[in-house]
Protein backbone atom coordinates (compact mmCIF):
# COMPACT_ATOMS: atom_id res chain seq x y z
CA UNK A 1 0.00 0.00 0.00
CA UNK A 2 1.35 3.41 -0.98
CA UNK A 3 2.42 5.81 1.75
CA UNK A 4 0.14 8.81 2.18
CA UNK A 5 1.66 12.30 2.27
CA UNK A 6 0.07 15.61 3.23
CA UNK A 7 1.84 18.66 1.83
CA UNK A 8 1.04 21.81 3.83
CA UNK A 9 2.10 25.16 2.44
CA UNK A 10 1.13 28.77 1.92
CA UNK A 11 -1.25 29.48 -0.94
CA UNK A 12 1.14 31.03 -3.52
CA UNK A 13 -1.14 34.01 -4.07
CA UNK A 14 -0.95 34.85 -0.35
CA UNK A 15 2.83 34.73 -0.01
CA UNK A 16 5.15 37.72 0.25
CA UNK A 17 7.89 37.51 -2.37
CA UNK A 18 9.76 40.68 -1.44
CA UNK A 19 12.74 38.66 -0.17
CA UNK A 20 12.63 36.47 -3.30
CA UNK A 21 12.00 38.77 -6.26
CA UNK A 22 12.80 35.97 -8.71
CA UNK A 23 9.68 34.09 -7.56
CA UNK A 24 6.09 34.75 -8.58
CA UNK A 25 2.85 33.07 -7.47
CA UNK A 26 2.61 31.31 -10.84
CA UNK A 27 6.17 30.02 -10.67
CA UNK A 28 5.74 28.75 -7.10
CA UNK A 29 2.43 27.09 -8.02
CA UNK A 30 4.21 25.35 -10.93
CA UNK A 31 6.97 24.13 -8.59
CA UNK A 32 4.38 22.81 -6.13
CA UNK A 33 2.42 21.00 -8.83
CA UNK A 34 5.60 19.52 -10.29
CA UNK A 35 6.63 18.18 -6.88
CA UNK A 36 3.19 16.69 -6.22
CA UNK A 37 3.31 14.96 -9.61
CA UNK A 38 6.84 13.79 -8.90
CA UNK A 39 5.79 12.29 -5.56
CA UNK A 40 2.87 10.52 -7.21
CA UNK A 41 5.22 9.22 -9.89
CA UNK A 42 7.45 7.82 -7.14
CA UNK A 43 4.48 5.88 -5.76
CA UNK A 44 3.17 8.12 -2.97
CA UNK A 45 -0.44 9.17 -2.52
CA UNK A 46 -0.35 12.93 -2.00
CA UNK A 47 -2.86 15.48 -0.71
CA UNK A 48 -2.13 19.18 -0.96
CA UNK A 49 -3.23 21.61 1.74
CA UNK A 50 -2.47 25.18 0.69
CA UNK A 51 -3.45 27.66 3.37
CA UNK A 52 -4.02 31.39 3.54
CA UNK A 53 -2.43 33.57 6.19
CA UNK A 54 -5.62 34.17 8.19
CA UNK A 55 -7.70 32.39 10.81
CA UNK A 56 -8.98 29.92 8.19
CA UNK A 57 -5.49 28.37 8.02
CA UNK A 58 -5.93 26.34 11.19
CA UNK A 59 -9.35 25.10 10.11
CA UNK A 60 -7.97 23.99 6.73
CA UNK A 61 -5.12 22.05 8.33
CA UNK A 62 -7.44 20.50 10.91
CA UNK A 63 -9.89 19.40 8.22
CA UNK A 64 -7.13 17.85 6.11
CA UNK A 65 -5.70 15.96 9.08
CA UNK A 66 -9.08 14.67 10.20
CA UNK A 67 -10.13 13.52 6.74
CA UNK A 68 -7.37 10.96 6.22
CA UNK A 69 -4.50 9.04 7.78
CA UNK A 70 -1.05 10.24 6.68
CA UNK A 71 2.31 8.55 6.96
CA UNK A 72 4.25 11.75 6.37
CA UNK A 73 3.51 15.44 6.53
CA UNK A 74 5.74 17.89 4.74
CA UNK A 75 5.56 21.53 5.84
CA UNK A 76 6.67 24.07 3.27
CA UNK A 77 9.48 26.54 3.74
CA UNK A 78 7.11 29.44 3.09
CA UNK A 79 5.32 28.61 6.32
CA UNK A 80 8.49 28.78 8.39
CA UNK A 81 9.76 32.09 7.02
CA UNK A 82 9.64 35.05 7.46
CA UNK A 83 9.79 35.39 11.24
CA UNK A 84 6.37 37.05 11.26
CA UNK A 85 4.87 33.62 10.46
CA UNK A 86 6.34 31.95 13.54
CA UNK A 87 3.02 31.80 15.41
CA UNK A 88 1.20 30.30 12.41
CA UNK A 89 4.03 27.79 11.92
CA UNK A 90 3.80 26.77 15.59
CA UNK A 91 0.02 26.38 15.34
CA UNK A 92 0.32 24.18 12.26
CA UNK A 93 3.09 22.10 13.80
CA UNK A 94 1.09 21.57 16.99
CA UNK A 95 -2.00 20.58 14.99
CA UNK A 96 0.08 18.01 13.12
CA UNK A 97 1.57 16.73 16.37
CA UNK A 98 -1.87 16.46 17.99
CA UNK A 99 -3.94 15.11 15.09
CA UNK A 100 -1.35 12.92 13.35
CA UNK A 101 1.12 11.82 16.04
CA UNK A 102 2.09 8.71 14.08
CA UNK A 103 3.15 10.67 10.98
CA UNK A 104 6.71 11.54 10.15
CA UNK A 105 7.21 15.31 9.82
CA UNK A 106 9.58 16.79 7.29
CA UNK A 107 10.40 20.18 5.82
CA UNK A 108 11.31 21.26 2.34
CA UNK A 109 13.70 24.16 1.79
CA UNK A 110 12.21 25.39 -1.49
CA UNK A 111 9.10 24.59 -3.51
CA UNK A 112 11.35 22.39 -5.67
CA UNK A 113 12.68 19.86 -3.11
CA UNK A 114 9.52 18.46 -1.54
CA UNK A 115 10.09 14.94 -2.88
CA UNK A 116 13.56 14.81 -1.32
CA UNK A 117 12.15 15.92 2.03
CA UNK A 118 9.53 13.15 2.00
CA UNK A 119 12.01 10.51 0.84
CA UNK A 120 14.22 11.23 3.84
CA UNK A 121 11.50 9.82 6.11
CA UNK A 122 9.22 7.40 4.24
CA UNK A 123 9.50 5.12 1.25
CA UNK A 124 6.51 4.74 -1.08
Amino acid sequence: MAKRVLAIGIEPGSADYSAFPQLTPALVRNYIEAQLLRLRGLGYEVTSCLIDLDVAAEAAVTAALRDEHFDCIVIGAGLREPKERLLLFEKVLNLVHHLAPQAAICFNTTPADTAEAVQRWVEP
